[in-house]
């Protein structure tokens, strides 16, 4: 069985988020930098349930792994993503 192969707009869509490409530009500039150290799963900006979802889809290494560390890369720069 082959993992399936999520895109940003599906993981956006699963944390509840407005998904188009303008929302997620958004949603990033509104939440980043995130301070070093700070897990993305702990960010105050989620709530409870999205918060669940990104720790347990990186603690099973899901197929969302990938979508999850590249967002966290996308909250932890400065300027534009």
């Amino acid at each position: 069985m082959h993992p399936h192969h999520h895109t940003m707009r599906e993981l956006f869509d699963q944390l509840g988020l407005s998904s188009s490409p303008q929302e997620r530009q958004r949603f990033i500039e509104a939440h980043r930098p995130l301070p070093p150290g700070q897990r993305l799963a702990a960010a105050p900006f989620w709530s409870a349930a999205q918060a669940e979802f990104l720790q347990q889809s990186q603690a099973e290494d899901s197929d969302w792994t990938i979508l999850i560390d590249t967002l966290s890369v996308q909250l932890r720069r400065s300027g534009r993503a």
